[in-house]
């Protein structure tokens, strides 16, 4: 299987090859990886769900113990990125996708064990949401692979589908792991019920579903990526071939800029549940939390779309603008010193502001391949077509890394933004200062994106 898997050849520029052999060649990879990818999601914020929960089935552990369980799957999938960036062209995309995807198998088995005993020690759910990261670390190596299979024109919306429709896993996870537990859908094999208390009544939770209910789609996505996907020869390159990202100023900037966009996804995200538990404590938080990931997740593909229509740097220019203002709206309607506020608009705002989020991924990750082209390009200008054809091959193995480098700098958003909250909320009293934060940010992210980028006589627009 792994020689009739690799593909020896491959120039989706040549629209010949495109139309004849690489298209469909492509979107069968394209289709094959979203729903390992959106697993992948779903694996690394199970925690969002899962810790709301522990309180209520006899797990004695403190609100801060509760949120370092939220964000570690964050810390750890944006660290784990870092190496997966670079995984695709060292062991093959199909390969690596199996591999990794078959990984997840790991803290889905060991939360469902882990949960059904009270007296399951700390120290086991911190190794649980680590393990987590997994998930986390898939995007990068997921979003290298499909960036090789497609050519300039089509790379936005091909990388929008797959990450907006895999970002869909975390919606997903926020919506189906609340009715799950209800019920004792693996028989006795999934394990006794749990008597949870909420409200002064007793309910029956099983909360070993939360880890259960993925283990037969994780087995399938893996087993189909090992059958039905591809190895690209010419996507083959060394560690040391990538490293020369880390030399490319251009990568460090886009870096800046998807932490501002995909950052902010993740970890509005993570923090959503506990942001409306700790503000509305009337509101029960998980009715509402999955909307916020939804919206980011399906809009997503919007903006690689109107990157490619519009291009990149203009979609993303006025989209951090937008960010800006929806935290600023945000901070009108919370409560302030346990007075005011108003939850629909709140929580409108904060639609908003996922909603920027996922166009502001997709018009980033449109702009990586065109910046890295052009780059490349300009240096082989005049010179002869096999070094003008090397260009392209080393632009498209540099974007590939930059866009997985990248996504591992952007991850980290998962875990800055819940602590953010409660950093906040320990040294004022209120979640104002983190918020104010954010808008700064966002600042330096517009005038970033309009000086190298979307102005005139800019140094590289794309």
């Amino acid at each position: 299987m792994a020689s009739s898997a690799l593909i020896a050849h491959w120039n989706p520029e040549d629209q010949g090859f495109w139309r004849s052999r690489g298209a469909s060649i492509a979107q069968r990879n394209l289709w094959l990886s979203i729903p390992a990818l959106t697993l992948a999601f779903a694996i690394w914020m199970v925690w969002s769900v899962v810790v709301v929960n522990l309180p209520t089935v006899g797990f004695k552990f403190s609100t801060n113990q509760l949120f370092w369980l939220a964000s570690l799957p964050a810390l750890c999938g944006a660290t784990l990125r870092i190496f997966y960036s670079f995984a695709v062209p060292i062991f093959g995309g199909r390969r690596w996708t199996a591999i990794s995807t078959a990984s997840l198998l790991l803290p889905a088995a060991g939360i469902g064990m882990a949960v059904q005993n009270p007296g399951t020690p700390y120290e086991v759910f911190v190794l649980l949401a680590l393990l987590c990261g997994f998930g986390g670390g898939n995007f990068a190596s997921s979003m290298a692979n499909i960036s090789f299979f497609f050519p300039k024109e089509k790379k936005g919306t091909a990388l929008g589908l797959n990450a907006g429709l895999g970002n869909l896993g975390v919606s997903i996870v926020q919506f189906v792991v609340p009715l799950v537990i209800t019920m004792g859908s693996f028989g006795s094999w999934g394990g006794d019920a749990q008597i949870a208390m909420k409200a002064g009544k007793a309910t029956a939770l099983w909360l070993q579903n939360a880890g259960y209910v993925w283990l037969p789609f994780i087995a399938l996505s893996a087993l189909a990526a090992w059958f039905w996907m591809n190895d690209l020869a010419e996507a083959k390159a060394s560690f040391a071939d990538q490293a020369v990202i880390f030399k490319r100023k251009h990568n460090w900037l886009m870096c800046w800029l998807y932490l501002g966009t995909f950052g902010s996804f993740i970890g509005y995200s993570a923090g959503f549940p506990l942001l409306i538990k700790s503000q509305f404590p009337g509101v029960n938080a998980l009715q509402y939390a999955w909307l916020g990931p939804l919206v980011g997740a399906l809009v997503r593909p919007v903006g690689g779309w109107l990157a490619d229509k519009m291009g990149g740097a203009r979609v993303t220019f006025w989209n951090f603008i937008a960010m800006a203002l929806g935290v600023v709206a945000v901070l009108q309607f919370l409560p302030h010193g346990g007075q005011g506020g108003n939850f629909a608009a709140f929580l409108a705002s904060f639609l908003v502001l996922f909603a920027t989020s996922g166009i502001g991924n997709g018009s980033t990750f449109r702009m990586i391949p065109v910046i890295f082209l052009t780059e490349r390009q300009r240096e082989a200008a005049g010179q002869p077509k096999a070094v003008q054809e090397q260009a392209v091959k080393d632009a498209n193995k540099e974007a590939a890394a930059v866009l997985g480098f990248s996504s591992a700098v952007g991850a980290y958003g998962g875990f800055f933004i819940p602590k953010a909250y409660g950093t906040s909320a320990a040294m004022t009293g209120s979640m104002d200062a983190a918020l104010y934060f954010f808008i700064a940010f966002y600042i330096t992210c517009v005038a970033v994106t309009w000086w190298f980028y979307s102005r005139k006589n800019a140094e590289m627009p794309c």
